[in-house]
């Protein structure tokens, strides 16, 4: 296939560079730079597992079970 690209200077000196240092044709190197980066782009993200700290609250002082308890307790109300 056949197109016209403009690509950006930085970009041309870089495929340059590589054309020479590799003895290929720029046609090659471009094609191989666009067959490396679209697999790169097609390729899930890397993901690294969630993860928290834990720490020592200290003594439990009252029973989380009960929910109305646990937030009487924390709003400092007298419930029973």
């Amino acid at each position: 296939m056949r197109t016209t690209l403009t690509i950006e200077e930085d970009i041309a000196a870089e495929l340059e560079r590589l054309r020479r240092e590799r003895d290929r044709t720029l046609k090659d190197v471009v094609n191989d730079a666009l067959r490396r980066g679209l697999r790169e782009m097609q390729a899930p993200p890397e993901r690294k597992p969630f993860r928290t700290a834990g720490h020592d609250m200290g003594k439990i002082l009252v029973n989380v079970d009960n929910v109305a308890e646990a937030i009487a307790h924390a709003e400092r109300e007298n419930f029973k």
